[in-house]
C-alpha cells in the first residue's frame, strides 16, 4: 500500500478523535500528517495601536515585554516605550499554534501517525491553505465542515473553497 502525506487543516475545532483514525487510514503505514494552522493576525489593528499608543501614556508598558520573556534594557533592544511587535506576534503565533494543533497532535500520535506542527499567518485561510499544499507537497487534505470563520455563510466556506480549488483531493470532515 502507497504511503500518503495528508494535510490536516484545523483552526482548532476540528474532532481529533474522529480526524486521527481517517488520517492513519488515508496516511497509510509509514505514512506522515502536517497539522496546519493559519493565524489571522490584524496587522491595521497593529498600526493603529502604535499610533494610539504614542499619542497616549500607557502605565506598566513593561509587562509586554514581560509577556514575552524580555526585559526592557539596552542590549535586547526592548525598551519600556514599546516591547516589539516582532516579539509579541512570534509569541501569539507560538501560543495559537499550540491550542490549535496539540490536541491533533496527539490524538494522531496515538494512531500510529508521525505527525509534525506547521502555522502560517494570513487573512484568507483557503488561499494559504493551498499554497500550503504545493509547497508540502501533500497528497490529500483534511479540513473540518465549520470553523470560525464569521462569514463563511456569506462568502463559502473554507472546506468548500479547498474542494474547488485544491490541486488534490480534499475530505471535508462534519465536525
Amino acid at each position: 500500500m502507497r504511503t500518503m502525506h495528508v494535510l490536516v487543516a484545523t483552526d482548532g475545532t476540528l474532532d481529533p478523535e474522529l480526524t486521527a483514525p481517517l488520517v492513519a487510514s488515508l496516511a497509510g503505514g509509514g505514512g506522515r500528517a502536517t497539522v496546519l494552522s493559519i493565524i489571522e493576525i490584524n496587522r491595521n489593528m497593529l498600526r493603529d495601536l502604535r499610533s494610539l499608543y504614542g499619542e497616549r501614556s500607557v502605565e506598566r508598558t513593561d509587562q509586554d515585554a514581560e509577556y514575552v520573556g524580555l526585559q526592557p534594557d539596552s542590549s535586547s533592544g526592548v525598551t519600556a516605550d514599546w516591547p516589539g511587535d516582532d516579539q509579541m506576534l512570534k509569541r501569539y503565533m507560538e501560543d495559537q499554534t499550540a491550542q490549535r494543533t496539540s490536541s491533533m497532535v496527539g490524538a494522531l500520535t496515538i494512531a500510529g501517525v508521525t505527525a509534525e506542527v506547521v502555522a502560517r499567518e494570513g487573512e484568507d485561510a483557503a488561499r494559504a491553505i493551498i499554497t500550503a499544499i504545493g509547497e508540502l507537497e501533500v497528497d490529500v487534505v483534511c479540513v473540518g465542515s465549520h470553523g470560525r470563520g464569521l462569514f463563511e455563510g456569506v462568502l463559502g466556506s473554507t472546506g468548500t473553497k479547498l474542494a474547488r480549488r485544491a490541486p488534490c483531493p480534499v475530505l471535508i470532515i462534519r465536525s
